[in-house]
């Protein structure tokens, strides 16, 4: 018994390293879609459907917000998000049909508040940006696709 508790803690211990193994892992570069594009001189970074584009995005650099649409129970990604970015004085900034399953974002310092809807139920959320880490904003809403 006692070798069996050290085998489980000896797992425990490394099933860290062989997540982050997987996500080192070579990045099929011919199943990614994602292209970096600009609206009103913002990049973003729009897609994350599969596993190889959803890691291409999460190891891109230089996007200060990222934003992760999901659904359900099972926190499953979904791609057809509307997505509106607005600085503090309500100017919209950017405007993003369909957008998901993850999105980033390069924005001047500043706080801005976004608005992501799904077949009309809009979520809300403020972030406030600027040069030290990304902003991470999770939009979940509950039921099915």
């Amino acid at each position: 018994m006692k070798s069996l508790y050290c085998l489980i803690a000896i797992g425990a211990l490394l099933f860290p390293v062989t997540l982050n193994a997987t996500n080192l892992a070579p990045i099929d570069s011919a199943g990614v879609q994602v292209q970096p594009s600009q609206q009103n001189g913002i990049a973003y970074l729009s897609g994350g459907i599969g596993e190889d584009e959803a890691r291409a995005i999460g190891q891109a650099q230089g996007y200060n917000l990222h934003m992760t649409f999901a659904i359900g129970v099972e926190n499953k990604y979904i791609p057809d998000v509307d997505v509106t970015v607005q600085n503090a004085s309500g100017q919209t900034l950017l405007t993003l049909e369909d957008a998901g399953p993850l999105v980033y974002v390069q924005l001047p310092p500043g706080k801005y508040t976004v608005v992501a809807t799904r077949n009309g139920e809009a979520r809300r959320d403020t972030a406030e940006v600027g040069s030290g880490a990304a902003r991470n904003l999770v939009f979940h809403w509950s039921g099915d696709e």
